[in-house]
């Protein structure tokens, strides 16, 4: 089940760029880099092997792209979260807003 392991975190914020809509490859290196204000920079090679790994353990699932998508050229993979894969990005953000939580009570952090 979800909750029995880490996602390693490049995995978790390629999960979390999925939550609320379908992306292309390079549109979720695009949120991620921004989200994590460019300390995580998800190289193609990094992506594409976390999708395809991803893909196996039904954490995501290839679609189609939308029908207002404009390609700036080749095809575009776009990818979807799937249930599982949603629960288990919830299951690793409570994980880690435990550890937030924890360093709150020892006042490192205002809440």
């Amino acid at each position: 089940m979800a909750d029995e392991f880490e996602l390693p975190p490049h995995w978790f914020q390629i999960l979390l760029a999925l939550a609320d809509h379908d992306l292309h490859g390079l549109a979720i290196t695009k949120e991620v880099f921004d989200r994590t204000a460019g300390r995580l920079h998800l190289w193609p090679g990094m992506l594409y092997g976390a999708l395809r790994k991803m893909t196996g353990a039904g954490f995501v699932a290839e679609t189609s792209a939308p029908a207002d998508f404009t390609s700036g050229g080749g095809r575009p993979r776009f990818y979807r979260l799937t249930p599982l894969g949603r629960r288990t990005c919830a299951a690793e953000a409570r994980r880690l807003a435990a550890f937030v939580a924890a360093a709150r009570a020892k006042k490192l952090i205002k809440a």
